[in-house]
């Protein structure tokens, strides 16, 4: 009986140690997980920032900002970002097809949440022709 009490209080010592390790990881909060660039001009790249805050106790440290196309640019905070501190992921779309788009970049990181999915979606339209004047 006592073997099967001390059994127990390691598993449960094990687990709260686990639950308040985890709490103080590092977390995302960000501005807005999804831009909407509306219509928008073939041939004229758009950027968008998504701000994020760390609300975690451990310093933030993004590993990989990584689009899923080759038509989408990202620049990001590379250093870590401390606890209540600020970063970024500049994201740039390329507008050269004529269609809307809806993109995902995969945010991964240290975080508690280490995987992250933010989307930009648009439509590309075709550019006015210039107009001819007499």
């Amino acid at each position: 009986m006592k073997r099967l009490l001390l059994v127990c209080a390691v598993i449960l010592g094990f687990a709260f140690t686990a639950s308040a390790q985890d709490s103080e990881k590092a977390e995302f909060k960000f501005n807005e997980e999804k831009h909407d660039f509306g219509k928008i001009p073939q041939g004229i790249p758009v950027t968008t920032v998504f701000e994020f805050t760390n609300i975690g106790k451990e310093p933030l440290i993004l590993t990989e900002v990584k689009p899923t196309c080759g038509c989408t640019i990202a620049d990001y905070t590379k250093t870590p970002v401390k606890s209540g501190e600020k970063g970024v992921i500049k994201i740039t779309y390329n507008a050269q097809a004529v269609m809307p788009f809806n993109k995902t970049i995969v945010v991964t990181s240290n975080a508690k949440t280490p995987t992250k999915y933010l989307n930009i979606v648009g439509e590309v339209v075709a550019k006015a022709p210039p107009s001819s004047s007499k």
